[in-house]
């Protein structure tokens, strides 16, 4: 299991990601899954993956293959609006899945892969798209301008009570840090390192890209304080009559 999110507000876009694909009792295993794209004061394009390693790994090679290839037909590099480089990817996703599917399906193993797609091109809005192992995919919306990939449920609180449009950029990626350290501290199969990318509005190139791990001073700061803050709103809720 993974658990990936996405913030889109006005100001630009929030990604993170937890690293951890595999928690087994004597055995784990990390691989980043944040990969980040794009020529600078032309595009910036983030994707974030979820799911079965050799499907999104495969997905990844493709994309690379076909940035360095002259004669392909299609690459970020060439697409004019964001969902069709959603499309593009959901559609590499779907071709990856049907060409190596069926021996693992025999075998009771999920192919399936799941990615958030977002950045800006030039001239056109910074967006965010969650892509769906069908090959089709979402956005997000004022009333909920965030995505999440992997195991979601419990580091959706915190977004749907603070993220807004208006929510400054540096806020909303405090925000999506307690996220993942919720969801962590809930499931084994999520962990560090967590990698954040944090992308302003029309600069066309990713302004601060950050690794943390369990030891990390700021990390560690930011869970403390939030258990002491929540700990604090806790004891301040209100008394019973017999109290």
């Amino acid at each position: 299991m993974t658990y990936c999110l996405a913030i889109k507000v006005n100001e630009g876009l929030v990604f993170a990601s937890d690293s951890r694909t595999n928690a087994g009792v004597d055995y784990v295993s990390t691989y980043s899954k944040m990969h980040v794209f794009g020529t600078p004061g032309d595009r910036l394009i983030v994707l974030i993956t979820s799911g079965n390693l050799a499907t999104t790994q495969a997905v990844i090679n493709a994309i690379q293959r076909d940035l360095e290839d002259p004669s392909a037909q299609a690459s970020l590099n060439t697409f004019n609006y964001l969902f069709d480089a959603a499309h593009y990817v959901g559609h590499l996703s779907q071709r990856i899945q049907a060409s190596h599917g069926t021996l693992l399906k025999e075998n009771g193993t999920s192919i399936e892969a799941r990615f958030i797609l977002g950045g800006q091109i030039q001239g056109r809005d910074p967006n965010i798209y969650l892509i769906y192992p069908e090959g089709n995919y979402i956005t997000a919306s004022p009333e909920t301008p965030y995505l999440q990939i992997g195991e979601t449920k419990y580091g959706k609180p915190i977004l749907d009570r603070i993220i807004r449009p208006d929510t400054s950029l540096e806020d909303a990626a405090r925000c999506a840090l307690v996220s993942i350290d919720s969801t962590m501290r809930a499931n084994i199969s999520v962990g560090p390192p967590v990698e954040l990318a944090i992308y302003q509005h029309d600069s066309l190139a990713l302004n601060r890209r950050l690794s943390f791990d369990y030891g990390t001073p700021f990390f560690s700061s930011l869970q403390k304080s939030w258990n002491k803050g929540l700990r604090r709103a806790f004891d301040q809720l209100p008394r019973f009559d017999w109290e």
